[in-house]
């Protein structure tokens, strides 16, 4: 081998190494971008809200619930909302869909425990596009005490957030635990995000007499 054939082979060793050591470099980093964002979608999610129910001719109450999120993974507390003095206990399986219209639903699976006893199949799912926003929730109790005492219980908010910060809406809901003479309760709602923060105004049945008011307030961790 010549000594300019020699000088050529080795600038070729040295261009390959530098090649495989470029390419190894970059698979090194797509592979701990990868696993830093499944270290973060394994990451826990945290949830804590709490509702004043304000009712006309009764006591007023409040709603407390807790969720824990992970990945797919939703578990849920309650307490007051199937019916008071009544908890219930709830694992679901988080879904996506869509980019500009979206979906968010959660499937999922209750236990009903105190004045009222059951097991419960549920749902909640937000439905976005553009400014606006369907929300929903619901469930079926089947009462494992009293058959007759079985019933159906939905909230649905329909709103439009003209800023990131407030929104306003129309919203609609069915309820055991207090009962009014409207079979279906409908009103309108008002509500502030502030960083991790949501505060709502619920005021259903406005052309009652006495309207229901619900405040609420969430937080996120």
């Amino acid at each position: 081998m010549s000594g300019a054939t020699g000088e050529r082979a080795r600038r070729f060793a040295v261009s390959r190494a530098a090649i495989l050591a470029a390419l190894q470099i970059q698979i090194l980093l797509a592979a701990g971008a990868a696993a830093e964002e499944v270290e973060e979608s394994a990451q826990w999610a945290a949830s804590v809200s709490a509702y004043l129910y304000v009712v006309p001719e009764d006591s007023a109450y409040a709603q407390p619930t807790l969720t824990l999120d992970r990945d797919w993974l939703h578990l849920e507390a309650r307490y007051n909302y199937e019916d008071l003095e009544t908890g219930s206990a709830w694992l679901g399986y988080n879904l996506e869909f869509g980019d500009e219209l979206w979906l968010e639903i959660t499937p999922m699976l209750g236990g009903v425990f105190g004045a009222t006893n059951g097991i419960a199949p549920g749902y909640e799912y937000t439905l976005g596009w553009w400014k606006l926003e369907l929300y929903s929730e619901g469930e079926l109790v089947f009462d494992t005490s009293e058959t007759a005492g079985s019933f159906f219980y939905t909230w649905t908010d329909l709103s439009l957030s003209p800023l990131d910060w407030f929104r306003f809406g129309l919203s609609v809901q069915r309820t055991k635990v207090y009962e009014t003479e409207f079979d279906s309760q409908r009103g309108f709602l008002i509500g502030l995000a502030l960083e991790q923060l949501d505060f709502g105004v619920w005021v259903f049945n406005p052309d009652a007499s006495q309207p229901t008011v619900v405040v609420g307030m969430s937080a996120e961790f």
